[in-house]
C-alpha cells in the first residue's frame, strides 16, 4: 500500500472518520453478490469541493459501454492533482489511513495487502452507459461515491446484475449526494449503468479502487 506521512493522516482524518462511521452503518446485501450501500460517506464540505473541481465534462466523449474509450480525458486524484487541489489530497489521505484499510478488510473481506489507491473523478453526460461487466482482477476493492442531489439523477445509480447468459437486472444502487456502493471485485460482481436519459444533468461520482502492484498505469495512482 502506498503511504503518506503519519502527519497527513492526522491532519486529514475527517475523511477517514466520516467513511469509518458510514461503513459501520452500511447496509450489507448478499444477493446476487455481496455489496454494501452507504450514506454520508465523506464530509459534506469535501463532497461540495469535489463536485466543484474545475474540470469540464469530457467533450465529444465516446459512448460504447466502456470507460476505457475515453482514457485520454479521465481525471484521477494522482500526485499532480493532489498538488493542485486540497480536496484531492484530503480524500486520498483519508483512504490511505491505516484505520480505513483495516476496517475495509474486516467488513468486506477484501485483501488490500500490497495494494495501491486509485481514485477517479467521473462526470458522465447524456448518452453515457456501461455494459454489464466485472472489474478486472487487479482491482481488489471498488467503491462508488455519488456527488449530486439533482432530482433528474434519482435513477442514475449503478445497476446490479446476475451473470450470463441473461444478465438479469436485480437492483440499482441509490444515486444521491454522498451515497455510496461497495463491492469486492470477483467473477460474479456484474454491474452496469443502463441506457437511460440523464435529462441534461451531469452524473458526478468518484470511483475509489485499491489495485494490486500489477496495475500498469502508475500515473493514475494516488
Amino acid at each position: 500500500m502506498s503511504a503518506l506521512p503519519q502527519t497527513a493522516w492526522v491532519q486529514d482524518n475527517f475523511v477517514a472518520d466520516a467513511f469509518l462511521d458510514s461503513l459501520a452503518r452500511a447496509k450489507h446485501v448478499a444477493a446476487p453478490y455481496d455489496h454494501w450501500l452507504l450514506d454520508k460517506v465523506l464530509p459534506a464540505e469535501d463532497v461540495s469541493a469535489i463536485a466543484a473541481l474545475p474540470f469540464l465534462p469530457p467533450q465529444e466523449a465516446i459512448f460504447d459501454g466502456k470507460r476505457e474509450a475515453n482514457n485520454s480525458v479521465r481525471v484521477f486524484f494522482n500526485p499532480e492533482n493532489q498538488a493542485r487541489f486540497a480536496v484531492c489530497r484530503r480524500v486520498a489521505a483519508g483512504f490511505l489511513d491505516p484505520r480505513v484499510l483495516r476496517a475495509i478488510e474486516q467488513e468486506t473481506g477484501a485483501n488490500l495487502s500490497g495494494s495501491h489507491l486509485r481514485i477517479e473523478y467521473c462526470q458522465d453526460t447524456e448518452g453515457f452507459w456501461l455494459a454489464p461487466h466485472t472489474d478486472i482482477s487487479v482491482k481488489t476493492f471498488t467503491m462508488l461515491i455519488y456527488l449530486s442531489d439533482d432530482p433528474r439523477l434519482k435513477n442514475a445509480g449503478t445497476d446490479i446484475h446476475e451473470g450470463p447468459p441473461g444478465f438479469k437486472h436485480v437492483a440499482s444502487a441509490p444515486y444521491g449526494r454522498n451515497l455510496g456502493f461497495i463491492f469486492v471485485p470477483g467473477k460474479d460482481t456484474w454491474h452496469a449503468i443502463g441506457k437511460r436519459p440523464l435529462n441534461g444533468a451531469v452524473r458526478k461520482s468518484i470511483i475509489v479502487n485499491y489495485v494490486s502492484a500489477a496495475w500498469r498505469e502508475k500515473s493514475e495512482l494516488s
